[in-house]
């Protein structure tokens, strides 16, 4: 007979867990414990359901590395509780969210499923009900009593994602999230369809959970755009601290050739600040040294961000930051897929 899986509802904030006040019409936190009388589909699921919720819930513009460490300590301490996890959390920052947890978990061997909605629980036309009750369903899927998913994901309108791999793009739409260097892990129709030959396995079973919560958040995003000046990319050498640059360059890694640029580029780097070579486009990779407006970046010694989705790169770069790695080790380990987010 197989078991009844135990899954816990981490609640961080986000408007999943808001309910609108019908007489003033104002929207208020909801109160996760009293959630099977607000979604009684729930009580039809082969599974135990207990929550977890943040005093005080946050909205998704004010999360950060503290915040991404008290998500992970809560799945960390109850690890060998629960068999799968939900976490519910704003979707505007769920990818950066969700790829930082990615990192923190190590030898991960059950599933943590982020997922959030576009319109509150209460609302008439929710998603909110089928985004909470897909991502149990999927959470306590077992075969031969172990879950299916042992790995972060991030659940939204039908799909499961990598989590480390997914980008919000409406604002509007059901649909918020995509993956577009990678496909989904389950499909949600009339049966859920899961995804197997590409689901992260850990290879070995005897290997415990660790728990990395040393995060270094001293880095910066720089965007290139056509005219950016030399007064702006000199700036990053005045911020206190600064030990990694997320450089978003054009098209599979391509940037300015102007000797200033590369100039500046080099200093950062021989200054021990890690520059990561990531893509603007919202689909395929960098490939450094296909055009001759990477091979430069190349030569200065920029990391391969590969086909590593922005979000991500800031996820992975804070993490291994928080490792004290050298300069070399740095290097080797962004290049290589740790949690399943680039491609060899």
């Amino acid at each position: 007979m197989t078991k009844k899986p135990k899954i816990l509802i981490v609640y961080t904030g986000g408007t999943i867990g808001m309910v609108k006040d019908y007489k003033t019409g104002a929207l208020r936190a909801f109160d996760f414990s009293q959630i099977s009388n607000k979604i009684p589909e729930l009580q039809q699921l082969h599974c135990d359901i207990k929550t977890i919720s943040f005093d005080e819930p946050i909205d998704s513009s004010n999360m950060n590395v503290n915040y991404y460490v008290s998500i992970a300590e809560i799945i960390a301490d109850n690890y060998s509780i629960f068999d799968g996890f939900v976490v519910l959390t704003g979707s505007d920052t769920m990818s950066y969210t969700s790829s930082a947890i990615s990192f923190m978990l190590e030898n991960l061997q059950k599933p943590v499923i982020f997922t959030g909605s576009q319109l509150p629980i209460g609302d008439l036309r929710t998603d909110a009900k089928e985004n909470l009750i897909t991502s149990i369903q999927i959470a306590s899927t077992l075969e031969n009593n172990e879950p299916v998913i042992q790995e972060v994901g991030l659940y939204f309108e039908y799909k499961l994602y990598r989590a480390n791999r997914t980008t919000k793009i409406s604002a509007e739409q059901f649909e918020a999230f995509a993956s577009m260097n990678y496909p989904p892990l389950v499909e949600s129709g009339v049966h859920l369809n899961f995804n197997y030959p590409i689901l992260l396995r850990s290879k070995n079973k005897e290997e415990k959970l660790i728990f990395r919560k040393k995060l270094d958040n001293n880095i910066a995003i720089l965007k290139l755009f056509p005219g950016i000046t030399k007064k702006v990319v000199e700036s990053y050498k005045h911020i206190d601290g600064l030990k990694g640059i997320v450089l978003e360059t054009y098209g599979s890694g391509n940037a300015p050739t102007q000797k200033w640029f590369l100039n500046l580029l080099e200093e950062f780097v021989n200054n021990g600040i890690y520059i990561v070579n990531v893509t603007q486009c919202e689909g395929g990779s960098v490939i450094m040294g296909h055009y001759e407006t990477s091979s430069d970046l190349k030569r200065i010694g920029v990391i391969d961000g590969k086909d590593i989705t922005t979000e991500t790169a800031v996820a992975k770069m804070m993490y291994l930051l928080g490792e004290n790695l050298t300069k070399d080790q740095f290097k080797e380990y962004f290049e290589l897929p740790l949690r399943g987010e680039i491609n060899k």
